[in-house]
């Protein structure tokens, strides 16, 4: 036989997954994999774990918020609000 070349192989070989199943691999939308220093790979974990738990305590919060009914309302000490009970009578 003909000696074939390692790219004629894998077109091939393409070709023939491609008659035997309509299965396709997802398209890469990140880069592939790359190594890192396990002090790199450290402050990524402890900066997603603060990133975690900053989170947990906002939702329990919130969660707590809203079974305790409160309710935050605007504070106008010198708005109209203020204004509402305050009337000015002449004494006359």
């Amino acid at each position: 036989g003909s000696q074939i070349t390692t790219e004629e192989r894998r077109l091939i070989d393409k070709k023939h997954l491609n008659d035997i199943t309509a299965a396709r691999l997802p398209p890469l939308h990140h880069s592939p994999a790359k190594l890192l220093s396990m002090e790199e790979s450290i402050a990524i974990q402890i900066q997603q774990k603060e990133a975690y738990e900053a989170m947990q305590a906002k939702l329990a919060a919130q969660k707590l918020a809203e079974s305790l009914n409160i309710k935050m309302l605007k504070f106008e000490p010198e708005g109209k609000a203020s204004m509402q009970y305050r009337e000015v009578r002449d004494e006359d």
